[in-house]
């Protein structure tokens, strides 16, 4: 009975032994497919780090976060239609995903699909006021549209909570040159040149309107 018993604790111990190998093999080779996708990124090789992930894909069919790193990859690769399936099933697993919704933007504006695009930044920024990305990338739709009375009113809103940020200021500046407000336009392109002294685009406007 003794030799019963200490044989039957040796193998318990060794069954316990080979269930941590294995689920910390398991563990590390997911672990090992995320780096490798992320080593592959850095490369710009993004169908490769895009291919890498395609196990987890087809295994994890409610993880959140693959649909999500498969959209931006795919959206690196040119591959728009793609980029949007991925993030549309991220955002169907989670309804309140801005992650997703500013994701979806991407490919949409590579698109020229303006509507859709500020459709997503708007639902974004009816959870986060005041999301820079949002903003940013409603301001290409509103200009994509041609809407320039409406980006010249957004880009100054936007401004007076992100005065350091000379993006806002060149849609600032784009929407009252094409309104033909040269003196709003200029002096949204000086400060443009305070921030990004050599920036080509305001240069060349303050170059023509001297």
């Amino acid at each position: 009975m003794k030799f019963k018993l200490s044989y039957s604790k040796t193998f318990s111990r060794m069954f316990s032994g080979l269930i941590l190998c294995f689920v910390t093999s398991a563990n590390s080779a997911s672990v090992d497919v995320w780096a490798e996708s992320y080593r592959l990124e850095s490369l710009t090789r993004y169908e490769d780090a895009a291919q890498v992930l395609m196990p987890v894909v087809k295994k994890e069919s409610k993880n959140e976060f693959v649909f999500l790193r498969m959209g931006w990859l795919n959206y690196l690769r040119g591959n728009h239609n793609d980029a949007i399936d991925y993030y549309k099933t991220a955002l169907d697993l989670n309804k309140n995903s801005l992650d997703a919704r500013l994701g979806l933007t991407l490919p949409l504006l590579a698109q020229q699909r303006w509507k859709e695009a500020a459709k997503f930044a708007q639902e974004t920024l009816q959870t986060a006021p005041w999301n820079y990305y949002a903003h940013v990338r409603l301001m290409i739709a509103e200009e994509g549209m041609r809407q320039w009375q409406t980006l010249a009113k957004h880009a100054s809103e936007v401004y007076l909570r992100y005065p350091s940020d000379a993006t806002v200021l060149v849609y600032q500046a784009r929407a009252n040159r094409w309104l033909n407000n040269t003196t709003e336009a200029k002096q949204a392109y000086l400060k443009v040149l305070e921030r990004i002294p050599g920036h080509i685009e305001a240069l060349q406007y303050l170059e023509e309107h001297r």
